[in-house]
Protein backbone atom coordinates (compact mmCIF):
# COMPACT_ATOMS: atom_id res chain seq x y z
CA UNK A 1 0.00 0.00 0.00
CA UNK A 2 3.11 2.49 -0.51
CA UNK A 3 2.85 4.67 -3.51
CA UNK A 4 5.66 4.83 -6.12
CA UNK A 5 6.14 8.05 -7.61
CA UNK A 6 3.80 9.05 -10.84
CA UNK A 7 4.96 10.97 -13.90
CA UNK A 8 3.04 14.71 -15.16
CA UNK A 9 3.31 16.84 -17.35
CA UNK A 10 2.13 19.78 -15.43
CA UNK A 11 4.58 22.08 -14.22
CA UNK A 12 5.00 20.75 -11.29
CA UNK A 13 6.11 17.44 -12.66
CA UNK A 14 10.05 17.72 -11.79
CA UNK A 15 10.32 19.38 -8.31
CA UNK A 16 10.88 17.16 -5.01
CA UNK A 17 8.70 14.81 -4.13
CA UNK A 18 7.71 13.22 -0.79
CA UNK A 19 8.49 10.09 0.77
CA UNK A 20 6.00 7.34 0.26
CA UNK A 21 3.18 7.59 3.03
CA UNK A 22 2.03 4.66 4.14
CA UNK A 23 -1.78 3.40 3.55
CA UNK A 24 -2.08 5.13 0.77
CA UNK A 25 -2.30 3.22 -2.75
CA UNK A 26 -1.71 6.25 -4.85
CA UNK A 27 -0.25 9.62 -4.50
CA UNK A 28 -1.64 12.93 -5.49
CA UNK A 29 -1.15 14.15 -8.81
CA UNK A 30 0.65 17.24 -9.31
CA UNK A 31 -2.77 18.85 -10.71
CA UNK A 32 -3.69 19.27 -7.32
CA UNK A 33 -0.85 20.40 -5.94
CA UNK A 34 -1.20 23.10 -9.16
CA UNK A 35 -4.84 23.70 -8.50
CA UNK A 36 -3.62 24.29 -4.92
CA UNK A 37 -0.89 26.59 -5.41
CA UNK A 38 -3.23 28.61 -7.66
CA UNK A 39 -6.23 28.92 -5.05
CA UNK A 40 -4.60 29.29 -2.27
CA UNK A 41 -6.79 31.58 0.05
CA UNK A 42 -9.51 29.05 -0.86
CA UNK A 43 -6.97 26.12 0.07
CA UNK A 44 -6.29 27.99 3.45
CA UNK A 45 -9.83 28.29 4.29
CA UNK A 46 -10.57 25.01 3.53
CA UNK A 47 -7.95 23.81 5.83
CA UNK A 48 -9.51 25.77 8.67
CA UNK A 49 -12.69 23.98 7.82
CA UNK A 50 -10.69 20.49 8.12
CA UNK A 51 -9.06 21.20 11.42
CA UNK A 52 -12.08 21.58 12.67
CA UNK A 53 -13.75 18.61 11.32
CA UNK A 54 -11.14 16.62 12.44
CA UNK A 55 -11.77 17.77 15.76
CA UNK A 56 -15.06 16.54 15.45
CA UNK A 57 -14.81 13.50 14.18
CA UNK A 58 -12.54 12.51 17.53
CA UNK A 59 -14.85 13.82 19.58
CA UNK A 60 -17.63 11.56 18.10
CA UNK A 61 -15.64 8.61 17.81
CA UNK A 62 -15.39 9.45 21.79
CA UNK A 63 -19.07 9.49 22.30
CA UNK A 64 -20.10 6.48 20.13
CA UNK A 65 -17.76 4.33 22.10
CA UNK A 66 -17.50 5.86 25.45
CA UNK A 67 -16.28 2.47 27.63
CA UNK A 68 -13.41 2.28 25.43
CA UNK A 69 -10.59 3.94 27.37
CA UNK A 70 -7.53 3.33 25.17
CA UNK A 71 -9.96 5.16 22.36
CA UNK A 72 -10.77 8.24 24.58
CA UNK A 73 -7.22 8.59 25.75
CA UNK A 74 -5.52 9.05 22.77
CA UNK A 75 -8.69 10.60 20.76
CA UNK A 76 -8.57 13.53 23.29
CA UNK A 77 -4.96 14.46 22.79
CA UNK A 78 -5.76 14.07 19.13
CA UNK A 79 -8.82 16.30 19.47
CA UNK A 80 -7.19 18.91 21.37
CA UNK A 81 -4.22 18.88 18.35
CA UNK A 82 -6.65 19.64 15.93
CA UNK A 83 -8.43 22.51 17.48
CA UNK A 84 -4.72 23.97 17.81
CA UNK A 85 -4.13 23.76 14.60
CA UNK A 86 -7.88 25.08 14.02
CA UNK A 87 -7.33 28.19 15.79
CA UNK A 88 -3.56 28.62 14.09
CA UNK A 89 -4.72 28.54 10.56
CA UNK A 90 -7.67 31.10 11.67
CA UNK A 91 -4.97 32.99 12.37
CA UNK A 92 -3.13 33.11 9.54
CA UNK A 93 -6.75 33.61 7.65
CA UNK A 94 -6.80 36.58 9.44
CA UNK A 95 -3.54 37.99 9.15
CA UNK A 96 -4.38 37.75 5.58
CA UNK A 97 -7.56 39.24 5.28
CA UNK A 98 -9.22 35.88 4.22
CA UNK A 99 -13.02 36.23 6.32
CA UNK A 100 -14.09 32.72 7.76
CA UNK A 101 -16.89 31.42 5.37
CA UNK A 102 -18.61 28.63 4.87
CA UNK A 103 -17.50 25.84 1.57
CA UNK A 104 -18.60 23.36 -0.57
CA UNK A 105 -17.58 19.63 0.42
CA UNK A 106 -15.87 18.19 -1.71
CA UNK A 107 -17.11 14.43 -2.29
CA UNK A 108 -14.38 13.00 -0.93
CA UNK A 109 -15.60 12.49 2.87
CA UNK A 110 -18.83 11.34 1.97
CA UNK A 111 -17.99 8.95 -0.51
CA UNK A 112 -15.46 7.21 2.08
CA UNK A 113 -18.25 7.01 4.81
CA UNK A 114 -20.67 5.06 2.38
CA UNK A 115 -18.24 2.23 2.42
CA UNK A 116 -18.81 2.11 6.30
CA UNK A 117 -20.41 -1.25 6.98
CA UNK A 118 -23.41 -0.68 9.55
CA UNK A 119 -22.86 -3.67 12.15
CA UNK A 120 -20.78 -3.67 15.17
CA UNK A 121 -17.71 -4.45 15.57
CA UNK A 122 -17.39 -4.41 11.77
CA UNK A 123 -18.31 -0.05 11.43
CA UNK A 124 -15.84 0.29 14.32
CA UNK A 125 -13.16 -0.82 12.48
CA UNK A 126 -14.36 0.94 9.01
CA UNK A 127 -14.69 4.34 10.79
CA UNK A 128 -11.53 4.25 12.23
CA UNK A 129 -9.55 2.94 9.00
CA UNK A 130 -11.38 5.44 7.21
CA UNK A 131 -10.41 8.26 10.06
CA UNK A 132 -6.87 6.99 9.38
CA UNK A 133 -7.03 6.98 5.24
CA UNK A 134 -8.00 11.01 5.59
CA UNK A 135 -5.92 11.73 8.02
CA UNK A 136 -2.83 10.16 5.77
CA UNK A 137 -3.56 11.93 3.05
CA UNK A 138 -3.51 15.26 4.87
CA UNK A 139 -0.55 14.69 6.00
CA UNK A 140 0.55 13.96 2.49
CA UNK A 141 -0.92 16.90 0.98
CA UNK A 142 0.20 19.33 4.19
CA UNK A 143 3.67 18.21 3.12
CA UNK A 144 2.91 18.84 -0.45
CA UNK A 145 2.13 22.17 0.32
CA UNK A 146 5.17 22.83 2.83
CA UNK A 147 7.44 21.54 -0.47
CA UNK A 148 6.02 23.66 -3.18
CA UNK A 149 4.33 27.38 -1.52
CA UNK A 150 5.97 30.09 -2.60
CA UNK A 151 5.69 31.90 0.29
CA UNK A 152 8.90 30.89 2.91
CA UNK A 153 6.65 31.71 6.16
CA UNK A 154 3.69 30.03 5.14
CA UNK A 155 5.04 26.89 3.78
CA UNK A 156 7.72 26.66 7.30
CA UNK A 157 3.61 27.02 9.10
CA UNK A 158 3.14 23.63 7.17
CA UNK A 159 6.14 22.35 7.52
CA UNK A 160 5.88 22.45 10.94
CA UNK A 161 2.22 20.21 11.11
CA UNK A 162 4.26 17.44 9.33
CA UNK A 163 5.00 15.27 12.67
CA UNK A 164 1.93 15.63 14.77
CA UNK A 165 -0.58 14.81 11.52
CA UNK A 166 2.14 11.74 10.55
CA UNK A 167 1.08 10.71 14.29
CA UNK A 168 -2.76 11.04 14.21
CA UNK A 169 -2.63 8.76 11.37
CA UNK A 170 -0.84 6.35 13.23
CA UNK A 171 -3.16 6.82 16.10
CA UNK A 172 -5.95 5.38 14.14
CA UNK A 173 -4.25 2.23 12.93
CA UNK A 174 -2.64 1.76 16.42
CA UNK A 175 -6.31 1.79 17.89
CA UNK A 176 -7.68 -0.52 14.91
CA UNK A 177 -4.66 -3.49 15.27
CA UNK A 178 -5.12 -3.21 19.03
CA UNK A 179 -8.90 -4.68 18.93
CA UNK A 180 -8.91 -6.40 15.62
CA UNK A 181 -6.54 -9.16 14.00
CA UNK A 182 -3.73 -7.31 12.27
CA UNK A 183 -4.66 -9.56 8.90
CA UNK A 184 -8.19 -8.25 9.34
CA UNK A 185 -6.74 -4.54 9.96
CA UNK A 186 -4.80 -4.83 6.49
CA UNK A 187 -7.55 -6.77 4.18
CA UNK A 188 -9.75 -4.34 4.86
CA UNK A 189 -7.25 -1.19 4.24
CA UNK A 190 -6.41 -2.13 1.33
CA UNK A 191 -9.99 -2.42 0.19
CA UNK A 192 -10.62 1.11 1.73
CA UNK A 193 -7.22 2.49 0.28
CA UNK A 194 -8.27 1.05 -3.17
CA UNK A 195 -11.86 3.41 -2.72
CA UNK A 196 -9.90 6.44 -1.77
CA UNK A 197 -7.18 6.63 -4.46
CA UNK A 198 -10.48 6.11 -6.95
CA UNK A 199 -12.28 8.89 -5.23
CA UNK A 200 -9.54 10.90 -5.99
CA UNK A 201 -8.49 9.78 -9.55
CA UNK A 202 -10.24 12.57 -10.96
CA UNK A 203 -9.74 16.28 -9.97
CA UNK A 204 -12.41 18.04 -8.27
CA UNK A 205 -13.29 21.70 -10.19
CA UNK A 206 -13.13 23.58 -6.77
CA UNK A 207 -9.96 23.85 -5.36
CA UNK A 208 -9.93 21.75 -1.24
CA UNK A 209 -7.54 20.10 1.13
CA UNK A 210 -9.25 17.14 -0.66
CA UNK A 211 -10.39 17.35 -3.86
Amino acid sequence: MIFAPQQSDTRFADTTRLPSIKFLEQPTSDAWIEQAIAHLDTILLDHSHCERKAAANALNLMCRYPSDGPLLRELTRLAEEELDHFRQVNDILQERGIPLAPLNAPPYASELKRQLRHNEPERKLDLLLVSGLIEARSHERLGLLATHLPEPPLAEFYRSLMASEARHYGIFWILATHEFPRDVVNSRLRELAQVESEILATLHPEPRIHS
